[in-house]
């Protein structure tokens, strides 16, 4: 598998599981308990990277199905503020939009990757993230954020986000085959067989990220609102390391560090 190095971060190609911390600035989000004033968010930022966390994610609007939409405004003044807070810190930050607008404005500040849901169908985003020079986190999109629906879908979906980074002469990127419920046409049982065919989309050759974190598929399984589904999280997280995940996207950096750690030393074991 080829790596990907955002800010000196080896990610993929050998190097051990990575861990990027969620960092949410938007009061919308599906997981409330998740949200981060801005006046919080260099404190936050210190305590996941002292637990562990590789990098940081920073998002400013929620994504989740029936949310309350905000203004390109809304989004850009809230990352503004929290890159702000970040800015001389040194840590290594990727950015969570998908407006080529707000792009703009994160890339004022110090950070170095960014993480595009939109899978780079907006050809003014992408053409952003190409003059800037930085690695991208890419979910599997044709038009919309989550469209693909199963796994020949999905597979499909990632093999047009591959040829959208070569058409920009982006080299640096890693997949996120996208498991959630994005769109209507989306059930549980699609996210379940992305988990347990995780694996197949390692014929990109690209390190893969896992984003599962309290998402609403192991809440219908397990009967939990988002506040209680850190146990089932952990319990897809593993799984999905042993399916060539190379990186995991998490609010709870602690907790899946710890479990990271556990399951290296047992796959390590001689």
């Amino acid at each position: 598998m080829r790596s990907c190095v955002v800010n000196k971060l080896t990610i993929g190609g050998g190097a051990p599981p990575r861990v990027m911390g969620v960092l949410n600035c938007s009061p919308e989000s599906f997981y409330h308990d998740s949200f981060i004033p801005t006046a919080e968010i260099h404190k936050k930022a210190v305590e996941m990277i002292e637990q562990g966390a590789d990098m940081l994610d920073v998002g400013a609007r929620s994504t989740a199905p029936n949310t309350q939409a905000i203004s390109g405004t809304e989004e850009a003044n809230r990352i503004d503020a929290a890159l702000k807070e970040l800015d001389g810190t040194g840590f290594t930050i990727s950015v969570d939009t998908m407006n080529p607008w707000v792009l703009d404005v994160c890339l004022k500040h110090e950070i170095h990757a960014v993480n595009d849901i939109a899978g780079f169908a907006s050809k003014a985003y992408v053409e952003r993230v190409a003059q800037a020079g930085i690695p991208a986190f890419v979910m599997a999109t044709d038009y919309t954020p989550g469209d693909a629906a199963g796994l020949d879908a999905t597979e499909a979906a990632l093999a047009t986000v591959v040829k959208r980074c070569e058409a920009a002469g982006i080299d640096k990127y890693v997949l996120d085959p996208g498991v959630g419920i994005w769109t209507p046409q989306r059930s549980y049982d699609d996210n379940w067989e992305l988990c347990r065919h995780f694996d197949r989309f390692c014929i990109f050759d690209r390190p893969l990220l896992a984003a599962i974190s309290r998402k609403s598929f192991i809440g219908n399984l397990v009967g939990r609102e988002p506040e209680e589904r850190l146990a089932g999280s952990l319990a897809v997280t593993m799984f999905l390391l042993q399916k060539g995940a190379s990186i995991v996207r998490t609010h709870d950096v602690k907790e899946t560090v710890d479990a990271i750690r556990v399951y290296s030393r047992m796959v390590d074991a001689p």
